[in-house]
């Protein structure tokens, strides 16, 4: 064989992974519905929320929670770590926090003069931010690497964080006092921003009779382990995506950027669309959401059911959105009005 040829031979991609059956996907999803009713036990409502923290396990993503005070964040978090046999460690960042606070730090011993690490909180497999933007920079850009390489560096060793991984920072929208806003890079490593409402008036009164004493009953049984779920991942990597579908997302993101064709009146509005890590996150997150509604397929509903949590902070909005009150929701709505679906 000669050389150009064994090249080319080289470089042929791999045959995609064969599109599993129903019965695959109903025995690789059975731990799905255990593990709602079970978060269900204590957390009241929010079920997109804990579709969103599942779709982020499922495709090794990371979310943002925005939301004001008291609509159960932590509780949510802190109950799926439980019911997923998953070490959980809560972070409450300050101004004074030190990014060695957050991955760890080397430990001088002088007796024999040697240094020794010591490993900070993110070494756990769900990682609490709590109101992340009350940290400095300094301390942000420490989470880049872990999120993004899933390892940290103390001193000259890099060490690898356990798998799975997913950081879950919340921010309060309204109180910007003592707050420092999150970097667009940081921001396009969120898988989500996810923002948390209110309850209804019915679920409200369920968390009434439920949490109004003084030793409310937060018990989760666990489920299933943490490892199941990293498994069901090489499911939801090949399940099917119609080329329609994936010109869909496409055609998506890129209106963000130039919605001008499609909508002109926000030409003006958008300063900045999405990367393609939007791109690539909203075909994945979809590929997961149809895999915990027992699917093999994606269908554009998926996408666009994600599609704000997915591209909402991937979006910066020009000085004219903002005096005409407009918000990023506003623009990805009315590009999903106007795109034909396939």
């Amino acid at each position: 064989m000669s050389e150009n040829a064994a090249t080319s031979a080289s470089t042929v991609p791999p045959p995609p992974p064969a599109i599993p059956d129903d019965t695959a996907i109903q025995k690789a999803s059975s731990w799905v519905q255990p593990l709602r009713q079970e978060i269900g036990r204590v957390l009241v409502g929010q079920t997109a929320l804990v579709d969103r923290l599942l779709v982020a396990l499922l495709t090794n993503g990371h979310v943002l929670l925005e939301g004001v005070p008291g609509l159960a964040k932590t509780l949510a978090v802190r109950t799926l770590s439980m019911s997923l046999k998953a070490k959980f460690q809560r972070i409450q960042f300050t101004p004074d926090l030190l990014p060695a606070d957050v991955v760890g730090t080397m430990v001088y011993h002088p007796k024999d003069g040697t240094f020794t690490p010591r490993l900070g909180p993110i070494f756990a497999n769900l990682i609490l931010a709590d109101e992340i933007n009350r940290a400095p920079a300094k301390v942000q850009s420490a989470l880049l690497e872990a999120m993004q390489e899933r390892q940290v560096t103390i001193g000259e060793q890099t060490y690898r964080l356990p798998d799975p991984f997913m950081v879950l920072a919340t921010q309060n929208p309204i109180d910007q006092e003592g707050t420092y806003s999150l970097p667009e890079a940081q921001l396009d490593r969120f898988l989500f921003k996810v923002k948390v409402d209110y309850p209804t008036p019915t679920e409200e009164r369920r968390v009434l009779d439920a949490m109004a004493t003084s030793a409310p009953k937060l018990d989760v049984n666990p489920v299933i382990d943490a490892s199941e779920i990293v498994a069901s991942r090489t499911i939801v990597n090949a399940l099917y995506m119609d080329d329609k579908v994936k010109d869909y997302v496409v055609a998506l993101v890129h209106a963000t950027r130039n919605p001008a064709p499609l909508v002109p009146h926000l030409k003006l509005l958008v300063r900045c669309g999405s990367s393609p890590r939007g791109t690539i996150n909203l075909a994945l997150a979809a590929k997961a959401h149809a895999f915990l509604a027992g699917r093999n397929y994606v269908t554009p509903h998926d996408i666009k059911t994600l599609a704000p949590d997915i591209l909402r902070h991937r979006i910066l909005l020009s000085y004219e959105a903002e005096a005409e009150g407009k918000t990023s929701e506003d623009v990805i709505r009315e590009i999903l009005d106007k795109l034909p679906v396939p």
